[in-house]
């Protein structure tokens, strides 16, 4: 970056706010400003006028293209690139650029997924701006974020059911807020989402296959060193990674991605990377462009920047925090204790609301994250568990029970809390130690969802979360606003609540197998190990009830994701399986076969010198490798025989079962020969580069 001036380089490729205020007409600009603000339909007129000058400032700015930037259901962001140029009647070319190109795109649809929502000859799909999100430039091209239907309307991508989450929690928010006597424009929920990643050296990667078509090792021994010592934690950042960071910070920056917090995490070659809190539609948009920009940058130093959740069996994987919290337009954090009995009574009931909402719906969060990656990680003791809880510290937990109880709280002041009327005792928002093993946690003033993989599009937990919310808070305006007594009903709100949903909230060790008992056993928890455990509960009646009633998703376009996350999931280890074959056959038993012919021709020529000469090594070495060929042979026709059966099963529910209950556990039992064999070959002759080598090359 060298010596860039940082707030002159932020944002300079972003068609903000800044540069709107400085380029349209004030009518335009405040037209505009409305349907951001308050979600009023664009007039045509205002959109031909912002079209013009956006299609300038790009011009300026060296765009020789447009695109509408979307976020179809495979989990990464497409584009397709349209020229400015039009033909003048000279012969030449000029630069135009409309309000329809603006507002609307219509992008082929026809190979996305759709899980049943369109047939294949049906290609037609439409784009529609999002004006919520900032246009911006990346490689020459103005990138228009947009949402992304078919020909009929149904969703076919994740912006759109993140904005329909959005209003209905703004709409059920603005309900309670006005039975506390305040009227405000909207209320909004933002994230920060902490990103981790693995950076190794190219070079090394180019020679793992696995790595190149799945994106994790299949295969690999163990090093005589990982992360046991904790020292790459917090470490001093190596020269090479500290470039790739300053190149990736002014990227960001220059896009409008407030980059702030990076640094080593646990495990050798791992980092995170975290932002400034954003709107959820914008920290999504920003999350996906975070992710595609450090693949880009990583490759110019000479490095590849790995999102998989597990990489690397034996050391931690990545996740991906997701900040959570709701501002009204005023800039008041709902989930931030306040300075009356009021405010503290607002705050509680938000809280609960929350409390409620994961509860009620912890399937949905647990499927929110359920991907073939992550289910690697969670509950790997170095994740949160798959069994979904809250956690809220001490004091906060003793504050619950008190108003549960009806009993003076023990913390700065003995009080009985009728809320509203008697003062809730004041406590710290930071009162408490955080909880890495919780999948939910409080921390102050948001909720931190842990549970998130990697490679994750942060779209789908904060639909489940924001619609879920929303349904908490419905449920109460619909009590408060008919209530006689305003106060004792509020109270009597919250007592029923923390009575009802206590079962969801724990404080302690989330990796204990004890804990494991209680929350299946006695609370009553789901606990869903993998995606197909968790998947099919989208469509659990409860489910489709409250994501249909809060226009969040249509039941089509529920049974199309359904369909299509489990399908992602076939494909994702379909595809690992057969990448193993492809190794174990063309690489590893040959290479293997080599090393066996060295060591028997070395035996053979050691043994013609002298009959004394005994060749432990080689013999016992030749005999277990030897061995373990027959062992690996066998066990890759296992995998092949499972691959086969896996194919001949027709609907995608029972291909996810088949493929969890007998296919992996052939995956793990093929690698656990290939990995003994490592150890006994050569390092020379082995075709891959080890762990030790992609884990520490970097440095």
């Amino acid at each position: 970056m060298g010596k860039q001036n940082v707030p002159e380089l932020f944002g300079s490729l972003v068609f903000d706010d800044r540069v709107m205020r400085a380029r349209l007409s004030a009518d335009v600009y405040q037209s505009l400003k409305r349907t951001i603000d308050e979600n009023v339909r664009l007039d045509e007129s205002v959109a031909e006028a912002v079209a013009q000058e956006m299609r300038d400032w790009a011009v300026e700015h060296g765009a020789t293209h447009f695109t509408h930037w979307f976020q179809p259901l495979t989990g990464v962001t497409a584009e397709k690139h349209d020229s400015f140029i039009s033909r003048s009647p000279d012969g030449g070319v000029i630069m135009e650029f409309s309000g329809k190109e603006l507002i609307k795109g219509e992008p082929d649809a026809s190979s996305f997924p759709s899980g049943g929502l369109r047939a294949t000859f049906e290609a037609r799909g439409y784009t529609a701006w999002d004006p919520t999100s900032y246009a911006f430039i990346k490689d020459h091209t103005l990138c228009i974020p947009t949402a992304f239907c078919s020909y009929s309307g149904e969703a076919l991508d994740k912006k759109t059911p993140l904005l329909r989450s959005m209003q209905a929690l703004n709409r059920q928010a603005k309900r309670i807020l006005k039975l506390f006597g305040k009227d405000v424009k909207y209320v909004r929920t933002s994230v920060g989402p902490e990103q981790e990643y693995f950076l190794i050296d190219q070079e090394m990667f180019n020679k793992r296959p696995d790595l190149i078509y799945t994106g994790r090792t299949l295969f690999g021994a163990m090093p005589p060193k990982g992360q046991e010592l904790d020292d790459h934690y917090f470490g001093a950042i190596k020269p090479r990674v500290i470039a790739f960071m300053e190149d990736l910070n002014a990227e960001l920056w220059k896009v409008g991605i407030l980059a702030k917090t990076e640094h080593n995490e646990v495990a050798p070659a791992q980092h995170e990377l975290a932002p400034i809190f954003s709107t959820t539609n914008v920290a999504t948009d920003h999350n996906q462009l975070t992710m595609e920009i450090m693949q880009k940058v990583a490759r110019r130093h000479g490095m590849v920047c790995l999102l998989h959740e597990k990489p690397f069996a034996g050391v931690n994987g990545s996740g991906k925090h997701n900040n959570w919290s709701m501002a009204t337009d005023t800039g008041v954090n709902l989930l931030s204790p306040g300075e009356t009995p009021y405010e503290n009574a607002q705050f509680l009931l938000f809280l609960c609301a929350v409390i409620q909402a994961v509860d009620d719906y912890q399937d949905l969060l647990r499927l929110s994250v359920a991907t073939a990656g992550n289910d690697h990680r969670l509950g790997a003791n170095e994740a949160p568990p798959a069994i979904i809880s809250v956690f809220l510290g001490d004091e906060l937990t003793a504050i619950l029970d008190a108003i549960k109880t009806d009993k003076p709280y023990e913390g700065t002041e003995k009080v009985i809390m009728k809320l509203g009327v008697h003062s809730l005792p004041r406590f710290s928002r930071d009162n408490t130690d955080r909880n890495r093993t919780s999948p939910f946690a409080f921390t102050g003033n948001k909720f931190e969802f842990r549970s998130l993989g990697s490679s994750n599009s942060i779209a789908c937990c904060n639909i489940m979360l924001n619609a879920a919310v929303a349904e908490s808070l419905k449920q109460y305006a619909d009590v408060l606003e008919t209530a006689e007594d305003f106060e004792s009903a509020l109270h009597d709100l919250i007592k029923s609540t923390i009575i009802k949903h206590e079962r969801i909230l724990f404080n302690g060790n989330g990796y204990g197998e004890e804990w494991v008992k209680e929350a299946t056993e006695v609370r009553g928890l789901s606990n869903l190990k993998t995606t197909p455990d968790a998947m099919p509960h989208l469509l659990d009646p409860k489910n489709k009830e409250m994501l249909i009633s809060q226009k969040v998703f249509t039941e089509a376009e529920l049974h199309s994701r359904c369909e299509i996350m489990l399908e992602n999931y076939c494909k994702t280890v379909k595809i690992e399986a057969q990448t193993m074959v492809d190794m174990v056959r063309k690489s590893y038993l040959p290479a293997i076969e080599d090393y066996l012919y060295h060591l028997a021709e070395t035996t053979a020529l050691m043994r013609s010198v002298s009959e004394h000469v005994k060749c432990e090594y080689e013999v016992s070495t030749l005999e277990r490798l030897s061995e373990l060929t027959d062992v690996i042979l066998e066990r890759v026709r296992e995998l092949e025989g499972a691959l086969a059966d896996v194919k001949a099963i027709e609907e995608v529910l029972p291909t996810s079962e088949e493929i969890r209950d007998h296919l992996i556990p052939k995956m793990d039992a093929l690698r656990k020969c290939v990995d003994e064999a490592e150890m006994l070959t050569s390092e020379k002759d082995w075709p891959v580069p080890s762990y030790g080598k992609i884990l520490f090359s970097v440095y």
